[in-house]
């Protein structure tokens, strides 16, 4: 005889559980305000003891989309379509939506404040069940706004940039200063950074970590241009420092992504200098771009696209009242390649 099967858990037996109404369980998986810290807690450690979580379909028939999550961007698209970083992210992250028949939306905007309006509008239009944030900077408006929203995101960035908001990040400052004692132990005296947009909190990070290692190795030169991570703009970043003659000129250059250190390798070719004969080029975001140049280039090298899927299974993970805390992904590792070497004497 078949044994029949285990009664089913129901949102009234969590709420039994945890000495609660049925609705405040209803709000501590909503993320909706009304309950203490405590009350909350109490609630998913019942549901988690009990095997519960919500009926998403359920949830989606009641009014809120849980089958569609939010990425805003703010870069032009011409720019987005040749950066391998997020062509990369955003495949990770797809990996997690399609595991949980979920679509991404991705919207370009060209402010944050128009990112705010538009992640108010998708919240209360009950288009989305969550987003991702990207490129925090100090003193973001978003967080204020989506803390307001009661909005389940996850932000890609330092928690000293994310306020209160579950983030995933990478350890900018200890790659930079990797980077940094990499070509130093080299024998380089003279390295310049050509670093993303200023108004970026991770450029911010990163500027601030090579000016201190910079200094602590007691370098001869340490220069820094801030771009906007174009082709362009990095070409003409490097053609200006290689302009001036020994020994104000770098004998290695890191970049801030590899759009850039591409370019930059070009200049130099373009300026009749060898590589890394006359000057090592280092990249940010290893991709098949720095495999494919010939030298090929040195680089920071991290998983782009795990990074994409931890951060969705993390923003899952809120949705879905499972819970989710803040964590950062391994740092980027260096990847010596022929584009560095030690300076001619």
């Amino acid at each position: 005889m078949t044994a029949a099967p285990p009664p089913r858990v129901t949102i009234k037996d969590v709420a039994a559980r945890a000495g609660v109404s049925k609705g405040a369980v209803s709000l501590a998986f909503n993320h909706k305000p009304g309950l203490s810290d405590a009350t909350r807690t109490r609630i998913f450690a019942a549901a988690k003891e009990l095997g519960w979580a919500p009926n998403l379909t359920a949830r989606s028939l009641a009014g809120r989309r849980v089958d569609v999550v939010g990425l805003a961007i703010c870069r032009p698209a011409k720019l987005l379509g040749l950066e391998p970083f997020y062509i990369e992210f955003i495949s990770g992250v797809e990996s997690v939506l399609t595991e949980h028949s979920c679509s991404l939306l991705l919207r370009l905007v060209r402010n944050l404040e128009e990112e705010v309006g538009l992640q108010d509008a998708w919240w209360k239009g009950k288009q989305v069940s969550g987003s991702i944030l990207v490129d925090f900077r100090a003193d973001d408006p978003r967080v204020a706004a989506v803390e307001r929203l009661g909005m389940p995101v996850v932000a890609v960035g330092h928690p000293s940039l994310t306020g209160s908001l579950t983030s995933v990040w990478t350890d900018d400052a200890t790659a930079v200063a990797e980077a940094v004692r990499y070509l130093a132990a080299l024998g380089h005296r003279r390295i310049a950074r050509v670093g993303g947009a200023a108004a970026l909190g991770h450029t911010s990070i990163r500027t601030a970590a090579f000016d201190e290692a910079a200094g602590a190795l007691a370098l001869a030169g340490a220069w820094q241009v801030a771009t906007d991570f174009s082709g362009d703009a990095g070409a003409r970043a490097t053609r200006s420092l290689l302009s001036a003659a020994p020994p104000d000129r770098p004998t290695a250059i890191v970049y801030d992504n590899d759009i850039m250190a591409v370019a930059g390798l070009s200049v130099a070719s373009e300026m009749g200098l060898s590589v890394p004969g006359d000057v090592s080029l280092l990249a940010w975001d290893d991709s098949q771009l720095c495999r494919l140049t010939h030298p090929t280039l040195s680089a920071m090298s991290h998983d782009v696209h795990g990074f994409g899927a931890d951060v969705a299974r993390t923003l899952f993970g809120l949705i879905t009242g499972e819970g989710a805390e803040s964590h950062p992904v391994p740092t980027p590792v260096l990847t010596p390649r022929g584009s560095t070497a030690p300076p001619r004497s």
